[in-house]
């Protein structure tokens, strides 16, 4: 086995990993190639993840008997979903490393704190003002206008505790809709499209953003990601540089994704911050298949002290989710020339529920 480098580990290291879903499940792959093995921490017995992990913990993120032995077992703590509770990132921290800190999952926690850290940071984001009652969103509205998006502060994901204020809405009703939770309310927008920036930054701080990526949503949850992005040079370039900022503020280490919106046509496109995710992301998918090093491999080097791979794309890429029932069309796709399935080991195909992804490569224009 090689010498430790000395702002990291080495082969043969265990990556304990919060979380037992499919991107645990990846990233737990994604170890065993480098020679680390991972140790999954979940309540759910059933966690898709324990498949294909070295060991697995089942246990409540707030029992600290059980995250103390989870500690001593592992040499480095990361995470798959940014709701980690802030008190269990704590625990964790003052026992090992845990990349990325607190600090990032805190901050990305509350969409109030992190709209006005990427402002802070000079960075477009959406016009937006904080509700704690009635009364702040009937002034929120008379200031920012309809349409605009009313959503809790906190918990939010695929389109989850989030209300449009339309032309028509009864302002009650709204706030009565995300059940009277801490919340914001946010300008609308008008875009053209949806893009993520998936990059990772390292303990030495390297950094490596893969090439911008253009999103299509359906019912508020991911459907599809094509790579290189339909934007203006200038506007991929200002999104790559958002990102590696956000990074840096931060004193990131791992791999996270800048959701954003582009405004503007041709030349004049700007890139608006939406939200930060810090983890491997959905919208990163492709890069199992479509780029140098996946987000997965990256993600692992990057917390482990090891050397960041080339984020170099392989062609033109789409990444299609497979969302409930689509997920039992795995025949077809393994049957397709030059798709490549990826399915997570998921029992019930309900509404809603993330079965698996395809990715799909095709050359370059001539």
């Amino acid at each position: 086995m090689s010498t430790p480098d000395p702002t990291g580990l080495a082969p043969g290291a265990v990556l304990g990993i919060l979380g037992g879903g499919q991107l645990a499940r990846m990233m737990a792959l994604a170890a065993a190639d480098l020679g680390v093995r991972a140790h999954i921490f979940a309540p759910e017995p059933d966690s898709p993840a324990f498949d294909v992990a070295a060991r697995h913990t089942i246990g409540d993120y707030e029992d600290e008997a059980a995250l103390a032995r989870f500690a001593d077992a592992v040499d480095v703590v990361t995470y798959e979903f940014e709701n980690v509770p802030a008190a269990t990132a704590a625990f964790l921290a003052a026992r090992t490393p845990l990349h990325p800190g607190a600090r990032a999952l805190g901050l990305t926690q509350d969409r109030l704190n992190e709209k006005t850290f990427v402002a802070g940071l000079g960075l477009a984001v959406a016009p937006f003002r904080a509700v704690d009652s009635l009364a702040d969103l009937e002034a929120a509205v008379g200031a920012l206008g309809r349409p605009s998006i009313l959503k809790t502060r906190r918990f939010g994901y695929d389109g989850k505790g989030q209300v449009k204020i339309a032309a028509e809405t009864e302002l009650s009703e709204a706030y009565e809709a995300i059940g009277h939770f801490p919340a914001i309310l946010e300008g609308f927008v008008p875009f053209s499209r949806e893009v993520s920036v998936v990059a990772a930054r390292g303990i030495d701080g390297a950094f490596a953003a893969f090439d911008l990526c253009e999103n299509e949503h359906r019912d508020h949850i991911l459907a599809f990601t094509r790579v290189p992005a339909r934007v203006s040079a200038p506007a991929a370039l200002a999104a790559g540089e958002a990102a590696r900022k956000i990074g840096a503020a931060l004193g990131y280490v791992g791999v996270f994704a800048v959701e954003m919106f582009v405004v503007g046509e041709s030349t004049d496109e700007t890139v608006i911050v939406n939200e930060i995710a810090p983890r491997v992301h959905n919208s990163g998918h492709w890069t199992s298949e479509g780029a140098q090093t996946s987000q997965f491999h990256q993600h692992v080097r990057a917390v482990c002290g090891f050397p960041l791979g080339s984020a170099a794309r392989r062609g033109r890429i789409e990444m299609e989710n497979l969302i409930g029932d689509a997920g039992l069309r795995w025949r077809d796709l393994l049957a397709e020339p030059g798709a490549h399935l990826h399915l997570y080991g998921k029992r019930d195909a309900r509404p809603g529920r993330k079965m698996g992804h395809v990715t799909r490569i095709s050359p370059e224009a001539g």
